[in-house]
C-alpha cells in the first residue's frame, strides 16, 4: 500500500519536496491538479507522491480537450504557416473517408498529365506553378488535413504524402482547362508531420457546373510512392460548407459560382450525394477578407482495398 506523503513544515508554512503547499490546511495528495502537475516535474516525480493509479488520473487530467483543441484550430488564420502544428482533434471520424473518383482532372499520370513526377511538387504554397508561371487569383485559404491511421488505432498517420488539387475562382483546372494546359497552380504535396497533418496555402476553389465545391485529395504510403497514381492508399474529396461558398461566391472573380451552387445540394451531388458528406463536409473559419481556414480529419484504413480512381475522360470545365 502506498504511503500519504506528510509535508514538511518550514518558517514559511507546510512544504512537499520544497515546495510550498497550495492548501496549507489539506494533505499533499488533495493539493489539486496543478501542484500535481509541478510535482510530475520535479524530481521525485508523481508515483512517489500519490502512486501509479492516480498518476494516471493526473496525467488524464492535463490531457488536452476536444473543445481546447478545436478553439486553438478556429483561432489560426489563413495567412499562418500552412504547416500546421496542432495535435489532431480528439473528435475522431465515424468512418474512414469515403473512396471517390479522382475525376478526369487528377494530374497524377492516370489521365494524361502528370505533375507528381516533376521536380517541385512537395510544396506548401500551391497557387503558382511550378517554376514561376501564372498565380491563381481568389480568396485566401488555408487547408489543413489531419490523416488518421485507422488500422493501427488512429494513430496520427506520419509520414504519409498527401497530393491536393482543386478548380480555380474561374472553376478551371490546371493542367486541362482551355488556357492553362501549361499551368500546375493548385497542385501540391506535403507530408505528414508527427501530429499526421499536412498544411497548404491555396485560395477558395469556385463551384462549376454540376458539382458541389470541393478539393480532391490522394493520399499515399510515402513520398516516394507519389510517381505512380495506383499507390495511393486512399482516393477522396472535401466538401465546402455552403455559408462559407455563398459568401466568397458574391465577389466578383467567383462570376457564375453563385448560379452554379443554386443548382446542387451536398445531398444531389454525384459524389457527396450518398450520405451528404457526412465525413467529407470540413470546418471552416475566417471570412472573405481575411481569408478562410478549412480543416478535416481523414481516418484511412490500409486494411481495406482503394476502390476509386481517375474518372475516363471529360472535358474540362469551361471558363466563364
Amino acid at each position: 500500500m502506498n504511503r500519504i506523503p506528510e509535508p514538511d513544515h518550514t518558517p514559511n508554512g507546510p512544504a512537499y519536496e520544497g515546495r510550498l503547499l497550495d492548501r496549507a490546511d489539506e494533505e499533499v495528495v488533495d493539493q489539486g491538479v496543478r501542484f500535481d502537475i509541478g510535482t510530475i516535474l520535479s524530481r521525485r516525480g508523481l508515483l512517489s507522491l500519490v502512486g501509479l493509479g492516480a498518476g494516471t488520473a493526473v496525467l488524464a487530467a492535463c490531457a488536452p480537450t476536444a473543445s481546447a483543441t478545436s478553439t486553438a484550430t478556429a483561432s489560426a488564420s489563413p495567412s499562418a504557416s500552412p504547416t500546421a502544428t496542432a495535435t489532431p482533434s480528439a473528435a475522431v471520424p465515424a468512418g474512414e473517408i469515403p473512396d471517390e473518383t479522382a475525376g478526369p482532372y487528377p494530374g497524377d499520370g492516370s489521365n494524361g498529365p502528370d505533375i507528381l513526377s516533376q521536380s517541385g511538387v512537395v510544396r506548401s504554397d500551391i497557387r503558382t506553378s511550378i517554376g514561376g508561371g501564372a498565380t491563381a487569383a481568389g480568396v485566401p485559404m488555408t487547408l489543413n488535413l489531419t490523416i488518421l491511421d485507422q488500422a493501427n488505432g488512429d494513430a496520427p498517420f506520419a509520414g504519409v504524402a498527401v497530393y491536393v488539387w482543386h478548380c480555380d475562382a474561374e472553376g478551371r483546372y490546371s493542367m486541362y482547362s482551355d488556357g492553362i494546359t501549361d499551368e500546375t497552380y493548385l497542385r501540391g504535396v506535403q507530408v505528414a508531420d508527427a501530429n499526421g497533418t499536412v498544411g497548404y496555402t491555396s485560395i477558395f476553389p469556385a463551384c462549376y457546373s454540376g458539382r458541389w465545391p470541393h478539393i480532391h485529395f490522394e493520399v499515399y504510403p510515402d513520398v516516394a510512392a507519389i510517381t505512380d497514381a495506383s499507390n495511393a492508399i486512399a482516393t477522396s474529396q472535401v466538401a465546402l460548407p455552403q455559408s462559407a461558398c455563398e459568401t466568397v461566391y458574391a465577389l466578383a472573380e467567383y462570376s457564375g459560382s453563385t448560379r452554379n451552387l443554386s443548382q446542387v445540394s451536398l445531398t444531389s451531388d454525384n459524389v457527396f450525394g450518398e450520405d451528404g458528406g457526412a465525413l467529407q463536409l470540413a470546418t471552416v473559419t475566417g471570412d472573405a477578407t481575411n481569408g478562410y481556414t478549412v480543416s478535416l480529419t481523414v481516418r484511412v484504413d490500409t486494411t481495406t482495398t482503394p476502390t476509386a480512381g481517375a474518372a475516363p475522360g471529360g472535358n474540362p470545365p469551361a471558363s466563364r
